[in-house]
C-alpha cells in the first residue's frame, strides 16, 4: 500500500520534476499544433499524440532532437523546430503536454 501511494505521488509530481510552466508551454505550443493537434491529438496518424504523455519523457525527446540524437520519420523537422528552443521553452512544452488529457 506504502509503494502504491509512494508510486501516485511520485507520478503526480511528474510535470513539476521537469521544472517546467503549463501555463508558459500553452503560449510556446502554437508551432507544435499543426502536427500535434490543438489539444496534443493529432489528426494524423503520421504524428505522435503528446497530450497526456510524461513530462519526463516529453523533455527528453525534445532534448534528443535538439542534440541530433533521434533520426527518422519526421526527424529532421523536429530538429528544424527545436533548434531555437531554449531548455526553459522545452520543459515548459513539456509540462504542458502531459498536464492535457490524452
Amino acid at each position: 500500500m506504502k509503494l502504491l501511494m509512494a508510486a501516485t505521488l511520485f507520478a503526480a509530481a511528474l510535470p513539476a520534476l521537469a521544472g517546467g510552466d503549463v501555463n508558459a508551454g500553452a503560449q510556446k505550443a502554437a508551432s507544435c499544433m499543426a502536427c500535434h493537434g490543438a489539444e496534443g491529438k493529432s489528426a494524423v496518424p503520421l504524428y505522435p499524440n503528446l497530450a497526456g504523455q510524461h513530462a519526463p519523457y516529453l523533455l527528453h525527446s525534445l532534448q534528443a532532437y535538439k542534440k541530433g540524437e533521434r533520426s527518422g520519420g519526421q526527424a529532421e523537422v523536429m530538429k528544424a523546430f527545436v533548434a531555437g528552443l531554449s531548455d526553459q521553452d522545452m520543459a515548459d512544452l513539456s509540462a504542458y503536454y502531459s498536464s492535457l488529457k490524452p
